[in-house]
């Protein structure tokens, strides 16, 4: 047996494993409240995630290779960050393959990121740092129309594009985001939407914020999947959009901000 079909003989077994996912949830419900999500940064930005989150995110980029990122919300950019090294860590590892010489500058790979209010610290953060110049910012609304024609504008021409999806939680906002930037998901590439554990989490978790259980991205994935197979949507490139849950993410992480959020569109 290789050790690909180990990991996934392992995390088959993680997920019949009924006492250690309880554990897992156990450690996730009582983990939001004390807001572990916020001890964490990449390349130096704070980043607002799990830690098991960011493996995935490392790992399905890597896998995609993608030539842009697409992100919304930004908060410090430590996610913007993620894509971005992960970006130049590719561009790295083709110009070391292709024995040709590295121009970081060059790149044409970007992630673009959006977001309502990008405060002045961190765009000034984010445009001090050596990855910046893979980082496009936008500020504005994600599901303003002048924005998401930017979005689209500014991914034209590039091949593989990867979505994730991570600003305003409520179940319109997150609809409407997945009408806009959906499409843009390219053949064997990812829609991911983050913090779709909403829907799970007791009822008084969120006592701040707008959403809540019936009312998150997870109720909105629902509800898109269900418009594209009934009425159907096209992708960015014409054809017709397929999104399928990915349910090995989850299985493998056992806890994730976003069970039922990694979205595949088949392809190679």
């Amino acid at each position: 047996m290789s050790f690909d079909d180990e990991v996934t003989a392992r995390i088959a077994a993680q997920a019949a494993n009924a006492p250690l996912r309880e554990a897992a949830a156990a450690f996730l419900q009582a983990s939001v409240p004390a807001q572990y999500s916020y001890n964490f940064a990449w390349a130096g930005r704070p980043i607002i995630q799990y830690p098991q989150d960011m493996v995935a995110m490392q790992e399905l980029i890597w896998r995609v290779k993608p030539d842009l990122i697409v992100e919304t919300g930004i908060a410090h950019g430590g996610s913007l960050m993620l894509s971005a090294s992960m970006l130049a860590l590719i561009d790295y590892c083709e110009a070391s393959a292709a024995g040709t010489p590295l121009d970081p500058r060059a790149s044409r790979r970007r992630v673009v990121g959006v977001d309502i209010d990008i405060r002045a610290h961190n765009r000034s953060a984010i445009e001090a740092h050596p990855l910046a110049h893979l980082i496009h910012m936008i500020q504005g609304s994600s599901v303003d129309a002048k924005v998401i024609d930017q979005v689209r504008e500014a991914s034209s021409g590039y091949r593989r594009v990867l979505v994730c999806l991570d600003s305003n939680h409520t179940h319109e906002h997150v609809l409407e985001e997945l009408e806009a930037y959906a499409p843009l998901t390219s053949p064997g590439s990812y829609c991911c939407v983050f913090d779709t554990l909403i829907e799970d989490m007791p009822p008084d978790a969120y006592p701040d914020r707008p959403w809540g259980p019936g009312n998150n991205p997870k109720t909105a994935v629902r509800e898109y999947l269900r418009r594209l197979a009934s009425d159907g949507r096209r992708a960015a490139d014409g054809s017709p959009l397929v999104l399928e849950i990915e349910r090995r993410i989850p299985d493998q992480l056992l806890f994730t901000v976003a069970p039922d959020g990694y979205l595949k569109r088949p392809g190679p």
